[in-house]
Formats: structure tokens, sequence, C-alpha cells
């Protein structure tokens, strides 16, 4: 079976300082892996390296067999990848449909001609409204992102990400500043996601992590160090020392 995601030596340097170090992983379609790490691992730097926002020094990243690294950004998505930021980045001013729709207008041809925009202007609505469904925020649509909670928030960029449909999903910490309700609503929304997406995500909350993730990949200085299953990256010394701080 052809990966879902296949990253092989990835080398980034920031000037004289390494961000990763020959870092290489396999997902496969449908897996729900889970990459962990303290500060500075180099955990966002990778992502930002699969999604074209950095270009690599060294190194290969393939979505379904394909390689990435000479598309663009744009190209990529097209192609299935969507993401989440560590840092929100939402227009505030706006309600939670328009963001989304705003979000599957980047994607869609009809940008480029106004008329057939306003032709297929229910379509992209539509499709906002059903993400939105999907995450739990479909009551308040209408309302503007700068009314709503940091969770609220939180659920509106995967609405965003999962309303363009993507093949992999790359989650940076959506978990991040929630109270424990959150989390829970958060979590619920990752469950229902069909398994026809790859879900690849960052976190720090180990507890909500470990139960979605179905292997773990742990990030130090920029490596791989441990990966394997749950019961093998909890249990390796090497996780203890460098993420557990014991």
């Amino acid at each position: 079976m052809t990966p879902a995601l296949e990253i092989s030596h990835l080398k980034k340097r920031f000037g004289g300082l390494p961000a990763t170090r020959d870092v290489s992983l396999t997902v496969m379609p449908g897996e729900r892996r889970l990459i962990i790490g303290p500060n500075g691992a180099g955990k966002t730097t990778l992502f930002n390296l699969v999604t074209g926002d950095l270009t690599p020094d060294e190194g290969s990243v393939k979505l379904f067999g394909r390689e990435m690294l000479k598309l663009p950004t744009q190209q990529r998505v097209h192609l299935g990848l969507a993401r989440t930021y560590q840092i929100l980045t939402l227009f505030p001013k706006e309600t939670l449909l328009h963001n989304v729709v705003l979000a599957l207008l980047g994607l869609d041809r009809s940008r480029w001609n106004p008329w057939a925009y306003l032709a297929g202007q229910r379509r992209l609505y539509d499709a906002a409204r059903a993400a939105l469904v999907q995450v739990g925020l479909g009551e308040i649509a209408e309302r503007v992102v700068g009314e709503t909670s940091y969770g609220e928030r939180r659920r509106l960029e995967m609405a965003m990400a999962l309303a363009q449909k993507p093949k992999v999903l790359l989650l940076d910490e959506p978990l991040a500043g929630l109270s424990q309700e959150e989390r829970k609503q958060v979590r619920d929304v990752l469950n229902a996601v069909p398994r026809d997406v790859t879900i690849v995500m960052i976190e720090h909350d180990m507890d909500s992590a470990l139960a979605f993730a179905e292997r773990i990949t742990l990030l130090h200085y920029g490596e791989v160090i441990v990966e394997g299953t749950r019961a093998e990256v909890v249990a390796d010394p090497r996780t203890k020392e460098v993420y557990l701080g014991e």
C-alpha cells in the first residue's frame, strides 16, 4: 500500500542551527499519527516543510507517492493536504461561516471569475455550513469570530481545514490552551473524522493525544529518536528522559 505521507531524510538549517536533522517517517492511509517532543524539537518546522511554508535543504516529501517539494503550497492543498496552525489565523471581524467560505474560495477556480463566483456562491456556503456542523458550530455559523470563545475558534480552524476535503490533515496543537470541556469537544470532532482522512497531530496534552494516536513519533533537537505504538513509545526510557523529564 502506498503511504499517505512519506518523509525521507528531511533536513533544514537556520544559519548554523539545524531545525530538522535527517527526519524520515512514513504515515499510512487512515492512520492517526502523533508527533511529540519538547519545545524546540522541530515539530512545527516539520509541518512547515511538508506544507511548503519552508523549503528544506535536503530530503523528500511524498503525498500518496507524489513528490511535493517542487510544488507550491497551493498545489499541495489541491492534491489533498490541509493543516491548522499553532497560532490561529482567522478573520475576527467576519462570521464563522464567512471564514470557512473564504478558505474554500481560495481553492475554487471561480475565484478568478467574479460572475462564476456569484453563481457558485450557494455551493460554497452550503459546503461551509456542512463543515461547521461537522465540528459542532452549525448553530453559531452567523456569529462574528470576535464574539466566540477560544475553543470555538480552534474548532472553526478545523472546520476550515475539513471543508477542503483533505486526504491528509495536519493539526498543530489543536488542544493547546483549551479547557477540559473544550478539549473533549475537539476530541469528539477528531474521533468523528472518517478514516479516508489521514491525521498527523502535534500535541503536548499527552493524555488526550495518546488516546487518539495509533503510532507516535518523538522528535528531539530535530531528530526522530523514538517511534512506535503508544505502548512502545511510553515504555521507552528515552521518552521518559527527553519528553517527560524523568
